[in-house]
């Protein structure tokens, strides 16, 4: 397929970079960030801000992102926006598909282009492509495994790529959080960001929380420093005992990427002891998956997921809606949940479950990422909610 459109700003070239899906489909366009290949998930995002969160975010490891939003990259990077935690570990995305060639930065936070940003991280990135169309096939057939490849000459092994997609066997069945979660255990006392004056240090805490790091993002540990908590992070593998012995006042079970069914091995024991403790409970994505898991609920695997910033959900428990973020290509099945736990929230995309709560006990987990700011602060209640959940098990149990 040649490019030759006049309004995506490409003259007719040489493709210096592919998108090769598994049914042999492939897609030819304009590489930039590192060289190489990469195999994974073909997804897309409609967000119209937040690409370099998003491409930091270790839910989206093994994934290709689709832009939806055809201006990807014009207000640069900065070294403030990552969400990766554990810098060391798999960077998030492992591929960017854009439609159209990235302009300059013109943004005065930024200090390095895109193009820069994603070289040095060694995420591969593909412009010049029908975002749209592609989305439509997603949409049509659902997330395909891919291979996305970048060779300045424009010399391909097109057989190999095509032999590679075709073998990769997909995220289902897949334990993604070895590849993003910490090694060891780390204290966190930074808050948000705040205008003219950068992230904060915490100051004084009422809480201690244990964060059970699947994948975790840097602004939801500033969320839960934001009401007080004394953050202590712990490896996913971190038994329930060890958990116990830090005497927390809660646990927080993170996001992160992968099948939940294959994490929930290891991960739902740990949760279903703390389900047992009676210990304030609060769990984001994967955390959230786990949490259905853990109480006897079944996940299963989407068609193309949530991704995108314009979600809208009902928090069932007060009539509100909000608008926020998603990141998942697995669910929560509500048909499957027992008694003993409620369906709070729903997505009104399509009705899919997006929160739940014990009704007998301190534990509650939602589907979306209420620290992230696109409402922009429609769902920052979670956390406070939680510290409730917190200070009246403190009262009880004092």
């Amino acid at each position: 397929m040649s490019l030759t459109s006049d309004d995506s700003g490409w003259a007719e070239q040489k493709a210096t970079a592919l998108l090769v899906l598994a049914d042999g489909t492939v897609l030819e366009g304009y590489g930039f960030g590192a060289t190489g290949h990469a195999v994974g998930e073909v997804c897309f995002n409609t967000a119209m801000t937040g690409y370099e969160e998003i491409l930091t975010d270790p839910s989206y490891a093994a994934q290709l992102i689709t832009f939806t939003f055809p201006h990807i990259g014009n207000v640069g990077t900065n070294d403030e926006d990552i969400e990766t935690v554990n810098m060391a570990a798999t960077p998030g995305a492992r591929g960017a598909i854009l439609q159209t060639a990235i302009t300059d930065p013109s943004n005065y936070r930024s200090n390095r282009k895109l193009d820069q940003w994603l070289r040095a991280r060694g995420i591969i990135g593909l412009s010049g492509v029908d975002t749209r169309a592609l989305t439509a096939l997603i949409r049509e057939k659902g997330m395909p495994n891919a291979v996305i490849a970048h060779e300045p000459s424009g010399i391909f092994d097109l057989d190999a790529l095509k032999k590679d997609a075709r073998e990769w066997p997909g995220i289902d069945g897949m334990d993604l959080v070895p590849m993003v979660t910490s090694a060891q255990r780390f204290s966190w006392d930074e808050t948000p960001w705040q205008w003219d004056k950068g992230y904060g240090r915490q100051e004084k805490t009422e809480f201690h929380v244990v964060a059970i790091d699947y994948g975790i993002k840097r602004n939801i540990l500033r969320l839960l420093a934001d009401v007080g908590c004394k953050v202590t992070v712990v490896p996913a593998t971190t038994s329930a005992d060890d958990i116990m012995a830090l005497k927390p006042d809660g646990v927080f079970l993170s996001n992160g990427p992968g099948d939940p069914a294959e994490t929930g091995k290891y991960a739902v024991p740990v949760i279903q002891q703390m389900i047992k403790n009676e210990m304030p409970t609060f769990g984001i994505c994967l955390g959230h998956q786990m949490l259905g898991l853990a109480v006897g609920g079944k996940t299963m695997k989407m068609h193309q997921g949530h991704h995108g910033a314009n979600h809208p959900v009902k928090d069932l428990t007060t009539g509100k809606v909000e608008i926020t973020s998603m990141n998942h290509g697995f669910a929560v099945d509500s048909n499957s949940l027992p008694a003993s736990a409620e369906q709070t929230h729903i997505s009104l995309f399509d009705g899919s479950n997006a929160g739940i709560q014990l009704k007998d006990k301190p534990v509650f987990s939602v589907q979306y990422h209420p620290e992230a700011s696109p409402g922009p602060r429609d769902s920052h209640y979670l956390f406070k909610r939680f510290a409730d959940l917190m200070r009246e098990h403190k009262k009880r149990a004092a």
